[in-house]
């Protein structure tokens, strides 16, 4: 599971494997980093076809979300 790999940190995952509630499972790990930034500067980078971002830290009550 990708938050059990990578914990608290952006992860750039190409091809997603979600469950039925959408929650990304697994696919394949391009990059990973605590810097938000840097993993959307990869993206635009590597321009994957399918792909997620995904947060695997715990967003604090406060924070906006903007989808």
């Amino acid at each position: 599971e990708i938050e059990a790999q990578f914990a608290s940190e952006w992860v750039l995952v190409e091809d997603p494997r979600t469950d039925e509630s959408l929650r990304v499972i697994g696919g394949r790990v391009l990059h990973h980093s605590k810097d938000r930034d840097e993993v959307y500067r990869k993206v635009a980078l590597l321009r994957p076809k399918r792909s997620a971002v995904v947060y695997t830290g715990k967003i604090p009550e406060e924070t906006a979300v903007v989808l």
